[in-house]
């Protein structure tokens, strides 16, 4: 029987953008960003991108991003914050810019999960702005439970703060190449480093 394991081909890293030391989002796809520390891991994911970034949220929801605050995960120099009036607004301005192919990434932060059609045509504008664009976008929606209907994966985090340290939760809760797992996040120095969930 033919060992399928070995090959003579060189090892191709898994194609996509790498965060959090090895974990991988796959380029021209929305993914999915839940839970109460949902806004950390789209700066940590933006802090280890380059180029702009483009946050679309709700002109009503009075919370807005700190800048101070977001010195430690990323530049606030490179966000473009954009309000939109209509929940639809924002679906339709996440499409524009992937299809635009001239951000990396765009992060919408929304009240609830989108419909399937939304994300279905999210991807294809990914997948146009990868094709005509400069660069190869990423699209990431923040919703506070999760749930969205054909994202191509959907992260959890949770603080789980101490007194001495900053430690957050992460789970893969769905993926369409990897299983549910879950790490613990830890600030170090200007960085974070990624571990497995303490017993």
């Amino acid at each position: 029987m033919q060992n399928t394991l070995l090959s003579r081909k060189p090892h191709q890293p898994k194609p996509g953008q790498v965060f959090l030391e090895h974990l991988v989002l796959a380029r021209a796809r929305v993914h999915e960003a839940c839970g109460p520390a949902r806004h950390a891991l789209a700066m940590m994911i933006a802090g280890e991108m380059a180029g702009p970034v483009f946050w679309v949220g709700a002109q009503w929801d009075p919370a807005r991003l700190h800048g101070p605050g977001m010195v430690r995960f990323a530049d606030p120099g490179r966000f473009t914050f954009i309000h939109a009036r209509r929940p639809e607004d924002i679906l339709w301005t996440i499409e524009e810019v992937l299809r635009a192919g001239i951000i990396p990434l765009v992060v919408g932060d929304l009240a609830a999960p989108p419909g399937l059609t939304p994300v279905r045509r999210m991807h294809l504008a990914g997948e146009t702005g990868a094709r005509e664009g400069r660069v190869t976008p990423l699209g990431l929606i923040l919703t506070p439970e999760g749930g969205g209907a054909g994202v191509e994966s959907r992260w959890h985090m949770a603080p789980d703060h101490g007194p001495a340290h900053s430690t957050w939760k992460l789970t893969r809760q769905r993926a369409r190449q990897d299983p549910p797992q879950s790490w613990d996040v830890r600030a170090q120095g200007k960085g974070f480093s990624l571990a497995p969930p303490a017993k």
